[in-house]
């Protein structure tokens, strides 16, 4: 199960031509994986202070499938594709919430549902390293555990 994160674009967030520009997408699918690990009661300043260490992304490969455009209303999922000891990889994707559609029926849709339009998708492979160092390191067991409950 995918966690989900909404977001409303914001002129900001667009190019001169009012579609979300492509970096964006980045900023999205952060601000969704840090939700994702605070809603497992992850913090990611008490990580760094308690365990020593943070994560740090690695990686990213998106795929732009259409855009998001000013005003529209977005469901950014993140859901861990693999863990190992170093480095975890996230998937996540980027939903156009059709106008009226609760939260929870806002992404992949059920066989019943009018299905939303997916905008974006990609993997992100974080590492974890040594705050002190930067330097890469193992995640501790406790945090694996945790995220793969």
């Amino acid at each position: 199960m995918a966690f989900e994160f909404p977001i409303r674009v914001y002129w900001e967030d667009t190019d001169a031509g009012g579609i979300v520009f492509y970096a964006n997408y980045l900023k999205y699918f952060e601000r969704a994986r840090t939700e994702w690990l605070r809603a497992l009661g992850i913090g990611q300043w008490a990580l760094r202070e308690q365990a020593g260490g943070m994560f740090v992304v690695a990686d990213a490969t998106l795929k732009y499938l259409r855009p998001a455009r000013l005003d529209d209303e977005l469901i950014v999922t993140a859901s861990l594709q693999t863990s190992g000891r170093t480095a975890l990889v996230v998937a996540q994707q980027a939903w156009l919430k059709p106008l009226g559609t609760p939260l929870a029926q806002a992404a992949p849709a059920a066989p019943d549902q009018t299905p939303s339009t997916l905008l974006c998708e990609g993997t992100v492979r974080i590492g974890w390293v040594d705050s002190q160092s930067m330097k890469p390191a193992r995640i501790p067991n406790a945090l694996l555990e945790k995220l793969n409950s």
